[in-house]
C-alpha cells in the first residue's frame, strides 16, 4: 500500500500502529487535570446504565396498565413507577449536562496543555530543521492537533459508556433471542469497513495537501495583513493574490468533493444491508407478540432494546473507525515530540570559562547548509582574541552571517571546528554558550510587545518577574503606568536603552517604557526602520556577554544616528570582543582587525590601512563605495 505521502491510504499494518499513541494521549489527558479525568469516566460509566434504566421501567409501566385493565387498578404502583422514570430522565439530562461541562473544560486545558508542549519542543531544536519546509509542514499538521484531538478522549468514553449500555441490554436480547445481538453485528460491519477506509483516505488527502494549506494561509495573510497593504495596494496584487489562492483552494475543494461523493455512495449502498438485518429481526420480535409468546411491555422493550443496541453497535464500529482516524492526526503531533535536535550539550559539558583567556580560533571550518551541495564556508581559518574587536566584510552571500550563526553555536560546522580557549566549542555547555553572546541579527524581529518587553527579551531570566507582574495589570485593566514611578522598570533595562540610544523614543510615548510598540494591537505605535534597530540593539546591551555580535547595526540608521550608535559602542565594548557586519566602511574602520571574505573563504586579513595598501578585493570595495560619496 502507498504512504500518506502519495495517492494512497495507509496500509492495515500502518493504521493497527497508529493505535498505538492512544497510551501516550491519555497520559497527556491525565497530566493535563487529574480531578476533570476523573470526574469525566464517572459522569461516562453512570450515564451508561440511564438507557436500560428508562427502558426497563417503560416496560413495567406497559404491563402494570395492561394488568390494571382487568382488574383493580393499582395507582400507588403506576405512579411510583411513573416518578421513577421521571426521576431517571432528569438525573440522565443532568448527569449529560455535567459531562459536556466538564469535557469543555478540560478541552480547553488540553488545548492550552498541547500548545505550551509544542512550543516547549520547538525551542529546543537545531535552527537548521526551522530551514527545512518538510519541518514546516510536519510543524503545521502537529500545531492543527493542538486544538481538535481531546475529542479522541470524548470518543474513547463515549465508546466504554456504548458498550457498558450494550452490555446491560444484550443480557435481555440473550435471553429473548441469542441471534438478534449476531444478526446486528453482521448487519453493521460492511458501514464500518467502509467507514474506516475512507477515514483512511480522507487523512491522505489532508496529508498530501499540506504544503498547499499552508501557502493558502500565506496567501490569505499577504492579502490582508498591515505588514504588506502598502505594497499590495500600490503594485496592485490583490487580483493575482486572490486568482492565486481560488487555484489552489479550487484544487483541493475539488480532490475533496470526489472523494466524499464517493464516500456518499459507498456509505448509502452499505447502509441499506444494515437496514434490512434491522426490519428483518424487528418482524420476528412482531410475530412472536402477535402470537403471544412474549407480553406487550416486553414487545416495546425488546423493540427498544434492539433498536438501541442496533445503534450502539453501529456507533461502537463507527467511533472505532474515528479512533482509528483521530490516531492518525495523533502520529503527526507525537511524531512532531519525537523530532530531536542534533546540536545538543553532552553529558560531560563544561561551562565557558569565565573569564575567556585565549579566545575563538577558526580551525579550517566548512559548513554546508543541510540539503545543499554548495559550502556556505568552507577552509575559514582566523582568531578572535579576548577584548578584540574585529570585522567581517564581504559581499552579499559571502558567508558572513554563516559564521556567526556557527560562533553561537546555532549550527555546528560540517568539517573542521572552533576552539574557545583551545577546546571543541561542542564539548560546552550549549546553554552557556549562548549567554556568553550577545547577538542582534541583520533580520532581527520587530515584536509587536511593549517597549520594556521588546528590550527585555535580550535577557529575560533577569526582567521576567517585572515584565510577568505589569502583563498582569494589563489583563486586570489597571493602568500599568500608575506603577512606573516606583522605580519599578528595572535598571538593566533602562541602561540598555540608553547604551542603544533607544530611549530617545520615550518623548513620543504616551506610557513610557509601557508603551504597545507596532500596529498589530490597541494603542500600539509604528517605528521607523532605523528606530526598531535602536530596539534591537538594546536587547543586544541587555545580556552581560562577553562576545558581541553585530550583523548589519546600523543599516536603517541615517548617518548622525550612526555616528552616535558607534561612539557609544566603541566605549561599550571595551575589554569584550566585538565581531561587526557591515557594508559601510565607516563603521568597519572602527575594527581593529578587518577579514575579508569572498565566495565563502577568507581571503584577506588585516587593518584597514594595510588591506588597502594591497590593492585587493577590500580596496576594490571601498574605492566603489568611495565613488559613490563623490
Amino acid at each position: 500500500m502507498a504512504s500518506p505521502q502519495n495517492n494512497g491510504s495507509p496500509s492495515w499494518r500502518e493504521r493497527i500502529a497508529a493505535l498505538r499513541y492512544i497510551p501516550p494521549f491519555l497520559r497527556l489527558v491525565w497530566e493535563t487535570h487529574h480531578g476533570f479525568t476523573i470526574a469525566m469516566v464517572i459522569l461516562r460509566f453512570v450515564r451508561s446504565f440511564v438507557p436500560v434504566s428508562a427502558l426497563w421501567i417503560g416496560k413495567l409501566i406497559i404491563d402494570t396498565v395492561i394488568s390494571m385493565r382487568g382488574g383493580s387498578p393499582d395507582l400507588s404502583r403506576l405512579w411510583r413507577l411513573v416518578a421513577l422514570e421521571i426521576v431517571v430522565v432528569v438525573a440522565g439530562e443532568v448527569l449529560a449536562r455535567a459531562s459536556a461541562l466538564v469535557e469543555s473544560l478540560l478541552g480547553d486545558l488540553f488545548s492550552n496543555l498541547t500548545s505550551v508542549r509544542l512550543m516547549e519542543h520547538a525551542a529546543t531544536l537545531d535552527l537548521q530543521q526551522f530551514e527545512d519546509p518538510a519541518f514546516y509542514d510536519q510543524l503545521e499538521r502537529a500545531r492543527r492537533q493542538t486544538t481538535s484531538r481531546i475529542g479522541l478522549l470524548a470518543q474513547l468514553l463515549s465508546m466504554g459508556q456504548d458498550s457498558i449500555t450494550l452490555a446491560s441490554l444484550s443480557f435481555a436480547l440473550l435471553f429473548y433471542g441469542p441471534w438478534l445481538l449476531l444478526l446486528l453485528a453482521i448487519a453493521v460491519v460492511p458501514s464500518f469497513l467502509g467507514e474506516t477506509r475512507f477515514a483512511a483516505l480522507e487523512y491522505s488527502l489532508l496529508y498530501r495537501y499540506t504544503p498547499e494549506r499552508r501557502r493558502l494561509d500565506y496567501l490569505r495573510y499577504v492579502g490582508a495583513s498591515d505588514e504588506t497593504a502598502k505594497e499590495v495596494q500600490m503594485f496592485g496584487l490583490a487580483p493575482w493574490l486572490i486568482d492565486r489562492f481560488s487555484r489552489i483552494s479550487q484544487r483541493f475543494y475539488n480532490d475533496n468533493k470526489k472523494l466524499s461523493i464517493r464516500k456518499g455512495i459507498v456509505s448509502t449502498g452499505l447502509s441499506f444491508i444494515g437496514t434490512a438485518g434491522y426490519y428483518s429481526a424487528y418482524v420476528v420480535i412482531l410475530l412472536r407478540a402477535v402470537y403471544g409468546a412474549i407480553s406487550i411491555g416486553t414487545l416495546t422493550f425488546l423493540a427498544g432494546s434492539f433498536s438501541r443496541s442496533r445503534d450502539l453497535i453501529q456507533r461502537l464500529l463507527f467511533g472505532a473507525s474515528e479512533i482509528y482516524e483521530q490516531c492518525l492526526y495523533l502520529k503527526d503531533l507525537f511524531g512532531f515530540f519525537e523530532m530531536k535536535p542534533s546540536i545538543v550539550s553532552s553529558r560531560e559539558a563544561r561551562l565557558v570559562p569565565q573569564p575567556i583567556r585565549a579566545g575563538f580560533v577558526f580551525d579550517n571550518v566548512g559548513f554546508r547548509y543541510p540539503g545543499s551541495d554548495r559550502w556556505a564556508v568552507r577552509n575559514v581559518s582566523f582568531t578572535v582574541e579576548p577584548g578584540e574587536r574585529i570585522a567581517l566584510v564581504g559581499e552579499n552571500g559571502a558567508g558572513k552571517t554563516t559564521i556567526t550563526k556557527l560562533l553561537a553555536r546555532l549550527y555546528d560546522p560540517t568539517e573542521g571546528r572552533i576552539l574557545l580557549d583551545g577546546v571543541d566549542l561542542r564539548e560546552y555547555d550549549l546553554q552557556s554558550v549562548r549567554k556568553t553572546i550577545g547577538v542582534i541579527f541583520q533580520d532581527f524581529v520587530e515584536y509587536d510587545l511593549r517597549f520594556d518587553e521588546n528590550i527585555g527579551v535580550g535577557e529575560i531570566g533577569k526582567v521576567r518577574e517585572y515584565l510577568d507582574a505589569h502583563e498582569e495589570l494589563g489583563v486586570s485593566g489597571e493602568d500599568s503606568t500608575k506603577h512606573e514611578g516606583d522605580g519599578s522598570v528595572p535598571e538593566s533595562i533602562i541602561a540598555a536603552s540608553e547604551k542603544s540610544l533607544a530611549s530617545s523614543l520615550l518623548s513620543r510615548f504616551g506610557d513610557g517604557y509601557q508603551q504597545m510598540l507596532g500596529r498589530r494591537f490597541d494603542k500600539g505605535v509604528e517605528l521607523s526602520g532605523g528606530e526598531w534597530q535602536k530596539v534591537a540593539l538594546a536587547r543586544a546591551y541587555m545580556r552581560d556577554a562577553r562576545v558581541l555580535i553585530l550583523d548589519e547595526p546600523t543599516a536603517s540608521l541615517d548617518a548622525r544616528a550612526e555616528y552616535e550608535v558607534f561612539v557609544r559602542f566603541s566605549e561599550l565594548v571595551a575589554g569584550r570582543m566585538a565581531i561587526i557586519i557591515s557594508h559601510r566602511f565607516s563603521t568597519v574602520r572602527m575594527a581593529q582587525r578587518i577579514v575579508v571574505l569572498e565566495q565563502g573563504r577568507v581571503v584577506e586579513q588585516g587593518t584597514h590601512d594595510e588591506l588597502l595598501a594591497t590593492g585587493n578585493l577590500y580596496s576594490e570595495l571601498f574605492s566603489l563605495q568611495a565613488k559613490g560619496y563623490r
